[in-house]
């Protein structure tokens, strides 16, 4: 297999501290720097954006069609991004997703700072980030094995596992509330886009393999797509594994997105801070999963403990549906974080070692597809679904509904048998 980069001999790292392996290597260390710098400004980005539409025209319509400009780039290519990911260097790949990143955010930021932006703007911004993000997603999926030996890939999943919820959900926004809060809209902008240029130069210090790739013929982009589809369906435990996530995004994170901030307002007498906190002791749990599996081996029953996790780890959601106890629902919010952390790096390592490289990057843009697809489908029928059912049994089919499909996943994919003949421990 060719590599893109030069890879240092592995470094032995035991017990607590193999989560810190993967440092060893330079490249690495250079990358995971960049991302996080990425995830921050994202992070940033979401408060500002929505701060500086409000600015110029306080309508959430305004804001509605902003992020819908993100929402709809991410979608339409990140299938395009995965036939890319397998197609050219990923080291290049994400180089130029940064570049974007840097040109659009460093134009908004120039906009804001000359009092000319207008909704448009931010609009056709929003569209290049979400372009961006959905040829980043396979691209870093796919460059990890060529940088890191197998043995720490899981330690790297856990560290971006860690890294994503820290920086995207609480570090990142707290920042720009307090830049913009102490200033304007624009300059947190500014400073999402010194992010991304830092981020950037950290990206372009990283080494090109010595060594040239071997060449690959190309086919047609609709028969690499294809070929995509075929393997999924041809592994049984990659496409119910898939079809097991597409219910749980449809069945569980509507209840959580849409309907979880009603519960906070009515049950609470500061509903508002309430399910902010609520949200952060998911965020915790989410870190402090990644962060525990990625500490030690790859489970022997790496498929049965994932779909455990992520099926067992829903069903404290039911608590929802009846407590008034702002102690249980944090609790409940952190447990089902903790597991999908978990599970979130199990599967994110599970990919990277039975995939076929060639395929990774496909592979890795249809898992992500499968989420996006469904997530809309879920806000848009649980809210109507309110009106004619009880929370009580919304929720109580968002904790039970994954268990069932669970169960029948790991029956018709023979999980338990496969695991086994597959050790990645």
């Amino acid at each position: 297999m060719s590599t893109q980069f030069d890879i240092q001999q592995p470094v032995q790292t035991a017990g607590r501290w193999r989560v810190l392996a993967p440092f060893h290597i330079r490249e690495y260390r250079l990358l995971i720097a960049a991302v996080t710098l990425s995830i921050f400004a994202d992070g940033m980005f979401a408060v500002v954006l929505a701060v500086q539409v409000i600015e110029l025209n306080n309508d959430p319509v305004s804001l509605s069609i902003v992020t819908t400009c993100f929402g709809g780039a991410l979608v339409a290519f990140v299938l395009v991004g995965g036939i890319a990911a397998d197609r050219f260097p990923q080291r290049s790949i994400i180089i130029a997703v940064e570049t974007v990143n840097v040109l659009a955010s460093s134009a908004i930021a120039a906009l804001g700072v000359l009092g000319a932006l207008q909704i448009w703007h931010l609009a056709v911004g929003a569209a290049a980030l979400g372009t961006a993000a959905a040829f980043f997603f396979p691209a870093y999926s796919a460059i990890l094995p060529r940088i890191l030996p197998p043995e720490q890939l899981l330690a790297a999943n856990g560290v971006e596992g860690v890294v994503r919820p820290v920086f995207q959900r609480a570090i990142g926004p707290a920042v720009a509330g307090v830049v913009v809060g102490a200033t304007f809209p624009a300059l947190g902008t500014v400073a999402v886009a010194v992010l991304f240029c830092v981020g950037l130069a950290l990206l372009i210090a990283t080494r090109s393999s010595l060594r040239p790739a071997a060449p690959q013929e190309h086919s047609r982009v609709l028969r690499d797509l294809r070929d995509g589809f075929v393997f999924v369906l041809d592994t049984p435990w990659l496409l119910w594994t898939l079809l097991f996530a597409s219910i749980f995004v449809l069945v569980v994170l509507g209840p959580i997105e849409v309907l979880l901030p009603f519960i906070a307002k009515d049950r609470f007498a500061d509903g508002a801070r309430m399910y902010g906190f609520i949200l952060a002791f998911f965020g915790l749990g989410s870190a402090l999963g990644a962060l525990t599996v990625s500490s030690g081996r790859m489970p022997r029953r790496y498929l049965s403990v994932m779909l455990g996790m992520w099926s067992l780890g829903a069903v404290p959601l039911i608590v929802f549906g009846f407590t008034t106890s702002f102690a249980m629902m944090a609790v409940a919010t952190f447990v089902v974080g903790f597991t999908d952390g978990v599970g979130m790096v199990i599967w994110g390592t599970l990919l990277q070692r039975r995939v076929p490289t060639a395929m990774l990057g496909r592979v890795s843009s249809l898992d992500f597809f499968v989420s996006l697809a469904f997530l809309p489908v879920s806000f848009a029928i649980v809210g109507p679904l309110s009106k004619v059912v009880s929370m009580q049994m919304i929720f109580l089919i968002a904790g039970t509904a994954p268990v069932l499909v669970a169960v029948v996943a790991v029956w018709a994919a023979r999980m338990r048998s496969d695991e086994l003949a597959h050790p990645l421990g």
